[in-house]
């Protein structure tokens, strides 16, 4: 019917600025390759840094009623999105979820998400910080690395990657967060923002070597989080 479904490659962005390369910019040809008479309009996507699933409308009433049942959904306790990640480290529980205060903080010159583990009451009640939760299942392991299926609970920009970093198993790829995850002797622990300023995400020579990459070539490594599933109504 009025529903196209595509899969969008990590690091294209849903809008741009003036002579960038978007998937609003590419609708326009999109609809005229699929023959369809009625424009493309976006219902929903996933992040910029984000791969998956990216569902288009060429109905306005749907893609209004669809919407409204995206915001609303959690109201209900629904959660639509399921997304999948390949973290550098494997989970201590097979399953679990990650509850944490999220803020925007700034950091020189520019804005981070970082967490605030214990948030206070009145920070809450002023939405300087939001209280998120992602559930999360292991579906499989090996070489130090492993599958994670996510669910989040609530929205917040950047929350699973910052979630991914408390589990002290950041998302392969993630040269934005995974600066937090230091490791002593082998073992990891979680770094303060202040302490771990952003950088290309470090990774040991064997996972180098499985990956088939230079450690130049790392900061070249896309952020690997999927949106795998979308249920709709």
């Amino acid at each position: 019917g009025a529903l196209l479904a595509l899969s969008k490659p990590p690091g294209l962005p849903i809008l741009g600025r003036p002579g960038d390369l978007s998937l609003e910019v590419l609708l326009p040809a999109l609809r005229r390759r699929l023959g369809l008479a009625a424009e493309l309009h976006v219902v929903k996507a996933p992040a910029r840094n984000y791969s998956g699933l990216v569902l288009l409308s060429s109905c306005y009433h749907t893609t209004k009623k669809l919407q409204q049942f995206f915001t609303n959904a959690r109201w209900r306790g629904q959660y639509p999105a399921t997304y999948r990640a390949i973290t550098v480290g494997v989970p201590a529980e097979a399953e679990g979820e990650i509850r944490a205060g999220l803020c925007w903080q700034q950091q020189g010159d520019r804005a981070m998400v970082v967490p605030v583990l214990a948030p206070g009451r009145r920070s809450l009640a002023r939405q300087d910080v939001k209280s998120t939760l992602t559930r999360y299942r292991v579906l499989g392991a090996m070489g130090g690395c492993a599958l994670l299926q996510l669910q989040p609970r609530t929205a917040f920009p950047d929350q699973l990657q910052v979630h991914l970093t408390l589990l002290l198993c950041p998302a392969l790829g993630d040269h934005e967060h995974s600066s937090r995850v230091g490791r002593v002797l082998g073992v990891p622990f979680f770094l303060s923002p202040d302490t771990a300023p952003a950088r290309t995400q470090v990774l040991d020579e064997e996972l180098l070597s499985q990956l088939g990459l230079s450690p130049w070539q790392l900061r070249h490594l896309p952020l690997h989080i999927h949106l795998q599933e979308l249920v709709l109504p």
